[in-house]
């Protein structure tokens, strides 16, 4: 097993510097099944790329700074499937809601013949505000009306894990986030997971979600009601291309 980490990363220079890296590196630095740690700039504007250069390229071998013009973490994320060499892919959000530690939790199911592992927060969430969690319901209601995902319960958590050729596959027939799609600010749109789940389950992958801590993080990257309405127009974009049978 060769596992590549992806890591997006746009404007975290406040995550960065509170050692989010250092932990990254320290856990995949004397972990063999860790080949390659892909940390993919989204176009970030602040220090981000400067302080990844200049700190942690040389202090952590297995890093690999890619910069990407900026068109949304879902952008960065295949970027990093498409030049990553591990034949296991893993990403983890760089603010570490999910702490890296339980990347072994996910690790070991592929052993037990799963294409897809997801780590899930089971329905919790842990220190996120009550009005986030309220409209997490919701989403995952008008979500589950017009697309369905087959009990999938936690699409969204930035922690996951996939065989590197099942992803490959699942991203060339992608239809909303084709490579002409563009971003302004901070684009983290539930869309992408969505899309790339339900490409899965359309050709038979076996999925399975794991429990895993998390705790809340509060970031400026994330902005609830905009993204939330850019995931409902992504969703039913899905459903639009899954009626024109485009999957």
């Amino acid at each position: 097993m060769s596992i590549s980490l992806i890591v997006p990363c746009y404007n975290e220079e406040a995550n960065i510097q509170k050692g989010v890296l250092d932990k990254i590196g320290n856990f995949t630095k004397h972990n063999s099944d860790f080949t390659e740690v892909l940390i993919v700039d989204d176009g970030s504007t602040d220090l981000s790329k400067k302080i990844i250069k200049a700190e942690y390229l040389y202090q952590f071998p297995k890093f690999k700074l890619i910069e990407n013009r900026h068109q949304g973490k879902a952008f960065a994320i295949i970027t990093g499937v498409q030049k990553a060499h591990g034949n296991i892919i893993m990403f983890s959000d760089i603010d570490l809601a999910t702490p890296i530690e339980e990347a072994n939790k996910l690790i070991k199911e592929v052993d037990n013949g799963y294409d897809i592992v997801i780590g899930s927060r089971n329905n919790k969430r842990e220190g996120a505000p009550i009005l986030r969690k309220l409209m997490s319901i919701g989403f995952i209601v008008i979500r589950d009306m017009i697309i369905g995902l087959k009990g999938l319960k936690d699409t969204q958590n930035g922690f996951k894990l996939f065989k590197r050729q099942v992803a490959l596959k699942i991203i060339d027939r992608l239809q909303v986030f084709h490579n002409k799609r563009t971003a302004e600010g901070s684009s983290v749109t539930a869309g992408f997971d969505l899309e790339f789940l339900f490409i899965a389950i359309k050709l038979g992958y076996k999925i399975k979600q794991v429990p895993v801590s998390w705790l809340h993080v509060e970031t400026k990257n994330v902005n609830f009601f905009s993204d939330s309405l850019d995931t409902l127009e992504d969703i039913i974009k899905i459903k639009y291309y899954d009626l024109l049978h485009k999957y």
